[in-house]
């Protein structure tokens, strides 16, 4: 790939938002593509998590919100503990997903985020993951309505899956971390920060 390089402080600014997000110093990244050669998934990726990190090192922010790989990025966290330089690029994924939300981005994956609302969601009602309800929910609202129904039994019967939700002690307390969040995002939306 080949980049005009114009205007810097827009680079600048996109770059320092996603770093700000991560908390990571993409400085740090020297293209050694370490984090691309252990990716379980990159063979569905357009484009590699090496070349995610130079694009938005090159402030490239129009590429790397329309690229897939962030969406399709199961932050494994394989790519973190093969990196020479020690760079979270599982967290600066989530940032680039973090920033296309702030932004109001079109989705180009628009079924792996409602997968990760619905995870989301199920975590904040329960304090855990109640799959079943992920399953369901996720299936009724992607329009797979019959995806992998032969599997559910199957599950249901080797206890892999529970008919009831089971809630977490602290059910309280996590609702209330939601709730900071979210208040929390709201400022940065209403402040553009």
């Amino acid at each position: 790939m080949k980049w005009i390089i114009k205007d810097l402080s827009q680079q600048n600014h996109f770059r320092q938002k996603i770093e700000a997000l991560s908390q990571e110093n993409l400085s740090l990244c020297y293209q050694c593509g370490e984090c691309s050669a252990g990716c379980p998934i990159i063979s569905f990726m357009d484009v590699s998590p090496n070349q995610i990190i130079r694009m938005i090192q090159l402030g490239r922010e129009e590429e790397v919100l329309t690229a897939r790989t962030p969406w399709l990025c199961a932050s494994c966290i394989t790519c973190t503990t093969r990196c020479p330089k020690e760079v979270d690029l599982a967290k600066v994924m989530d940032a680039v997903r973090q920033y296309a939300a702030i932004k109001k981005i079109a989705v180009p994956e628009r079924e792996t985020t409602l997968l990760q609302k619905l995870f989301m969601k199920n975590i904040k009602s329960f304090g855990r993951q109640f799959e079943l309800l992920l399953i369901g929910k996720f299936n009724l609202l992607s329009g797979h309505f019959f995806k992998d129904v032969l599997l559910g039994p199957v599950m249901l019967r080797k206890g892999k899956l529970k008919l009831l939700p089971t809630f977490t002690d602290n059910l309280k307390q996590l609702k209330q971390i939601f709730a900071r969040a979210e208040a929390e995002e709201k400022i940065e939306e209403t402040t553009g920060n």
